[in-house]
């Protein structure tokens, strides 16, 4: 009878923290869609001030902190991305550490990397290099895993190319993620780095001068999720204006 019961008590625990896991990912999709970050900061602080210590709960807590990381930087909020790179730089070494999910703690190694570069250029050289190198070992680790194949995209995107860069290479690597997500179609269900990931291809499509596919990207975000703010309101009617 005990064993029955702590079995059961177990099977209860792990459906609440699948459910909690679920409703944060949601959570974070409707900041992320919304444009609300304020509200994303409240999540990210609150996983971290509850989290069980367990690698899915931390290696969930690092995906919103790099989402978070990232904008910080692109909005100029360079104190509050230093802050929140440290938390996050310990999450990734303490899933080393342990070896778990080591893809994925080498794809993060290398966006923290290339954070590093965007706080301060003048750590370019050194900091370059170590994105590179981790990004390429998440592949050999996995080369299933999408994540290895965008930060190995990101590093081409924005190294000169005189170190190697490769604007048409990186979207070839962030096409190869793409198509890698889509071939899990429940993963991909209310998930920002899916929705991020389409935007990073259509931006670097019209960076690029192809802005007829970068419609159709903008167009396929859309009709995925039409309440997506930033693609609604900015990116595709500033696209659409252009190309008038």
């Amino acid at each position: 009878m005990e064993g029955k019961k702590t079995g059961l008590i177990l099977f209860v625990l792990f459906f609440a923290v699948a459910d909690l896991a679920a409703g944060q990912k949601s959570d974070i999709y409707n900041a992320y869609i919304n444009g609300k970050m304020g509200d994303w900061k409240t999540i990210i602080d609150k996983i971290d001030s509850g989290d069980d210590g367990s690698d899915a709960s931390v290696a969930g807590l690092l995906n919103y902190q790099y989402g978070y990381i990232g904008w910080c930087i692109s909005t100029g909020r360079k104190d509050e991305a230093a802050k929140y790179l440290d938390l996050a730089w310990k999450n990734v070494i303490m899933l080393e550490k342990r070896g778990s999910v080591l893809s994925d703690v080498n794809a993060y190694k290398s966006a923290l990397y290339g954070f590093r570069i965007g706080l301060n250029n003048l750590k370019a050289p050194f900091a370059g290099p170590k994105s590179v190198t981790c990004a390429e070992k998440a592949i050999k680790l996995d080369n299933k895993n999408p994540n290895g194949y965008i930060q190995y995209a990101n590093a081409l995107y924005f190294m000169p190319e005189t170190f190697g860069g490769s604007k048409s290479a990186a979207i070839d690597n962030y096409l190869a993620a793409e198509k890698l997500m889509e071939s899990k179609t429940e993963d991909i269900k209310e998930d920002w780095n899916y929705l991020g990931l389409l935007v990073i291809i259509a931006r670097a499509y019209q960076e690029t001068g192809n802005n007829v596919a970068a419609k159709e990207y903008y167009e396929k975000i859309l009709k995925i999720e039409p309440r997506f703010t930033w693609v609604r309101d900015e990116l595709y009617p500033g696209l659409l204006k252009i190309m008038k």
